[in-house]
């Protein structure tokens, strides 16, 4: 599969490095997914980094600097005279109107709770876990997801099974899935 399926992340799962780091190379050409954020996802994806994280400020910088230069069609502009249409938790607003002015279906947060149903059908639009869209990527193209995770495993030089299994702490179906079906 080779899409432009729009789909909005979130601060929460763009400061996850481990998450975002399968996710944006899944959105590399030849892309599963066309990422999207607003400037107020990236500026909220920083303050993270750098005050819960601890990231310091040159690794801040560059992330931003690397998904911008890599994405360039994904930040999302003018959406924000549909904030005051949205009803989910008032914090993530700028998220929902993001989604809606971009056309995007799903939103990838943590943060479920922040976005109910009842505020997003009206748009057509659904919030998931990333784990849950995650496997729906893997069970699509497996061959080209394990491709990516042997990356990342290779890039951190460790073996594929160890990378899954520290995978696990934040995406424990994803990893134990992958984990089952390569033996």
């Amino acid at each position: 599969m080779r899409a432009d399926f729009k789909v909005m992340l979130d601060a929460c799962v763009m400061a996850n490095f481990g998450v975002a780091d399968l996710l944006f190379r899944l959105a590399e050409k030849p892309r599963l997914y066309l990422p999207l954020w607003t400037e107020e996802i990236l500026q909220e994806t920083a303050r993270t980094q750098l005050e819960e994280l601890k990231w310091p400020d040159h690794l801040v910088k560059s992330f931003r600097s690397e998904v911008q230069r890599v994405f360039p069609e994904s930040l999302v502009k003018g959406y924000e005279h549909l904030i005051e249409q949205c009803a989910n938790d008032i914090k993530d607003r700028h998220v929902l109107a993001g989604a809606i002015h971009a056309q995007a279906e799903i939103i990838l947060t943590f943060n479920l709770k922040d976005f109910d149903s009842a505020s997003l059908k009206p748009w057509s639009i659904v919030a998931q876990h990333p784990q849950e869209y995650l496997l729906t990527l893997f069970s699509m193209e497996p061959i080209q997801f394990v491709h990516q995770l042997e990356e990342i495993a290779k890039k951190r030089d460790c073996s594929l099974e160890d990378h899954l299994i520290a995978m696990g702490r934040f995406l424990p179906a994803l990893s134990t899935q992958v984990l089952e079906e390569l033996g």
